[in-house]
């Protein structure tokens, strides 16, 4: 890698793709956990909670002080990742609608800039509620329509022992789920490692969701927590383990120098588990709180972040294809034209003291707009009532500043209402070239009722997770 030849165009912070060889372009690793809070890990404070990977990932790279999910859960968050845009722009308006096949995802733009493209893990963007089942190749929303040649991936949640999709069929799995996959991930990026191909490897664990399933020797230090909590921990404790194969497997493919993992949870942290799964925060996962959006976030790349930093400027999941695309040296073309992220890649250097634009959130009627330490926040869209909060004074959110300064209520609420509009645009679908939305699905559907599944449904509905679904007549929808 010749840092002087790669680093003066990074620095400039665009997108220089005539600086960039092949051999110069990062490999780029995204890894979200799935229901993992804010409070969530050794190095921010938690009381019995170890997690001594991330901690190092953290203490040797870029760790967000203020990382936002992009909503409060689950498929609107992927949504954002995929394209840099809010959720509700893109379809996505909660979990298990479908993102609309007319969206610019970033693994098209990398793939089509010569990457190899790869998706492991929870994938919820087909549009389907109900526990993870495998996502078949014929499922018109499968993870190779959207850019990711190999893909391993279940529709939603998953724990123990998976059964995972690919395009040659389904995989059936013994072992811990994050283990699992991040090993098969480690196999692609093996396979990639050979060549002279960069890749770009999105590892999407199924942990710590409900139900949770732990093995005995996870659950052990959480003697004296109730069975659901030792699982959900467990889970936490297996997942860093496998974040820390990660980081050595790349080290060992002598990788790891010119890799950039991108670590940050879907959403905030679940309510049985508070205050320390939010870490104190107020809300949790449903609320546009800051304990149902503030999630843990670090960026890991040597070449890149040579130096370890802690920053407080807001940044979010609506960042990571702007960001990726710069790094990557994809043209302003590869992006969607109209989006809501931005390049962080000067924060890499510390060159960001501030974000240049709010970070706007909808999700189920409600709303919060973040313009640096000043949050807005309604629960009714299109109501003239608004709660602001001081994050840098008051985090937990337990003052309430609206009456007290009217005219910083009416400043956001201005931006807010004009970023809505937009938003409002992009769900008519004037975002598209159609000028409208031309997506047949834009509704959420329930897998085992649809002619895809029923076969396999039938074959595979007395293991666990479906047993479940069948008792409750599908009414859990997490």
């Amino acid at each position: 890698m010749n840092r002087s030849v790669f680093l003066p165009c990074f620095l400039a912070g665009g997108l220089a793709t005539a600086c960039l060889t092949a051999s110069d372009r990062p490999n780029l690793i995204l890894v979200m956990t799935d229901d993992m809070g804010w409070g969530q890990t050794g190095y921010g404070g938690h009381p019995f909670l170890k997690t001594p990977n991330l901690d190092a990932m953290a203490a040797s790279g870029l760790r967000f002080d203020r990382f936002y999910a992009g909503a409060p859960n689950c498929s609107p968050t992927r949504a954002t990742v995929m394209t840099g845009r809010s959720n509700d722009r893109t379809g996505v308006q909660d979990h298990g609608y479908p993102l609309r096949l007319q969206e610019r995802t970033i693994a098209q733009a990398l793939r089509g800039a010569g990457y190899a493209t790869g998706h492991f893990g929870k994938w919820h963007l087909s549009g389907y509620s109900g526990p993870g089942a495998p996502v078949l190749k014929k499922d018109e929303r499968n993870p190779g329509v959207f850019g990711f040649e190999t893909w391993l991936s279940a529709t939603n949640f998953f724990d123990r022992d998976p059964l995972l999709g690919a395009p040659d069929g389904i995989h059936e799995f013994e072992g811990d789920s994050s283990e699992i996959i991040v090993g098969e991930a480690l196999r692609f990026i093996g396979n990639i490692a050979k060549t002279e191909k960069p890749f770009f490897a999105v590892i999407w664990y199924g942990s710590p969701h409900a139900p949770f399933a732990a093995s005995e020797a996870d659950r052990a230090p959480f003697a004296g927590l109730s069975d659901a909590s030792r699982d959900h921990h467990g889970e936490l404790v297996a997942m860093d383990r496998s974040v820390g194969t990660l980081r050595s497997r790349l080290r060992e493919l002598g990788i790891a120098e010119n890799t950039l993992v991108w670590f940050n949870s879907d959403n905030g942290g679940l309510p049985e588990f508070r205050p320390e799964s939010v870490g104190g925060l107020r809300g949790n996962k449903g609320t546009v709180y800051e304990g149902g959006l503030r999630v843990p976030g670090i960026i890991e790349w040597p070449v890149g972040i040579p130096r370890p930093r802690i920053t407080h400027v807001p940044a979010g999941t609506v960042d990571i294809f702007p960001t990726l695309a710069a790094v990557a040296g994809l043209p302003e073309s590869a992006l969607p034209a109209v989006r809501d992220g931005m390049n962080l890649a000067p924060l890499f250097k510390g060159d960001l003291p501030s974000r240049d634009r709010p970070l706007g959130f909808r999700h189920r009627g409600r709303a919060a707009w973040i313009d640096g330490s000043m949050k807005l926040v309604t629960q009714r869209l299109g109501s003239d009532a608004f709660e602001l909060y001081d994050l840098a004074n008051d985090p937990n959110e337990t003052a309430d500043l609206a009456s007290a300064q009217p005219e910083t209520v009416a400043r956001l609420a201005s931006e807010f209402r004009k970023w809505n509009e937009s938003v409002e645009a992009s769900v008519a679908g004037r975002d598209y070239p159609e000028g409208q939305v031309t997506d047949a699905i834009t509704r959420r559907r329930n897998w085992p009722e649809e002619d895809l599944y029923k076969p396999w449904f039938e074959e595979w509905k007395s293991r666990p997770e479906f047993s479940r679904y069948l008792t409750d007549g599908g009414k859990r929808k997490k």
